[in-house]
């Protein structure tokens, strides 16, 4: 057996992380066909086939399964002995719209940290208004936020998200009454799009809950109280999209965007990477 490509154990790793070659390319600022060629040459060199691929997954085959573990060790030596005479930890100061992440968050922390495990990452969830008037008083490396009002020159579209009217599965809307309404307090893009499309169906609505956050909104939902437009990869588990039970009219979809200021390589490298965990997490 040939000595092992680092980078090629690397984009293994990643994938099996990530479950997606494609995402794997976006961290790794490379084609997804170039991964795929990492990891063929990676099994041709062990002998071993270490994922199972099908047009709509990606998953660890057995013997990948016994390899994943020593490789994420070969990974960790390799990258604290090209580290020993820098810092040893770097931090990564983003903050994230709360309309992005919700119950995946643990999901998406543990993917980063195995992906960059000497990166410190100082994340700070607010709102997308918030969070853009932080990054530009310079108090954040990077914004993640959903993309409101008028376009910024210094963002890139990282990807679309879907919004469902989200509610607990029994939840039962009392015949002859507005649309029980959970919402964010203003202002609010979301709360805006959700209110403007009832206007326009011509579906009268009251709140019966505002809250301060997502998950405040997500808690009214899970307990039954309301619908509520959310996003549905943040929506609280358990929750399903009512609204064609409810006759409630589509949502549109709204684009996630970045904006950064990051001159070091390895800065940049990292959002890449928490971009790619955030994707994956859709």
């Amino acid at each position: 057996m040939d000595t092992l490509d680092i980078e090629a154990v690397r984009a293994f790793v990643l994938v099996a992380d990530l479950k997606s070659f494609t995402r794997t390319g976006e961290a790794m600022g490379m084609t997804q066909s170039a991964v795929s060629l990492k990891v063929k040459r990676l099994e041709d060199g062990l002998g071993r086939r270490l994922l199972e691929r099908t047009p709509r997954l990606v998953r660890l085959s057995r013997e990948g399964d016994v390899f994943l573990e020593p490789a994420r060790a070969l990974l960790a030596a390799h990258d604290a002995a090209q580290a020993s005479f820098a810092e040893t930890t770097r931090r990564l100061t983003v903050g994230i719209s709360h309309h992005i992440v919700g119950a995946e968050l643990p999901r998406l922390l543990k993917r980063m940290s195995e992906s960059e495990p000497s990166l410190v990452v100082d994340m700070r969830i607010a709102a997308s208004r918030d969070v853009l008037e932080a990054f530009d008083r310079g108090d954040l490396d990077a914004a993640i936020v959903l993309r409101h009002g008028n376009p910024r020159r210094d963002a890139e579209i990282v990807m679309e998200e879907g919004f469902g009217w989200m509610a607990a599965p029994d939840f039962r809307q009392p015949g002859g009454e507005p649309l029980r309404l959970a919402t964010q307090a203003e202002p609010c893009s979301v709360r805006s799009m959700a209110v403007a499309a009832l206007d326009a169906a011509g579906i009268p609505w009251r709140e019966v809950f505002v809250g301060g956050g997502v998950a405040t909104v997500g808690a009214a939902v899970s307990a039954g109280l309301a619908v509520a437009a959310l996003c549905r990869r943040v929506a609280p588990p358990g929750t399903v999209d009512a609204g064609l039970r409810l006759g409630l009219p589509p949502l549109p979809t709204g684009e996630v965007i970045q904006c950064s200021r990051l001159a070091d390589r390895r800065a940049r490298e990292s959002l890449r990477t928490l971009l790619a965990c955030i994707r994956s997490t859709a």
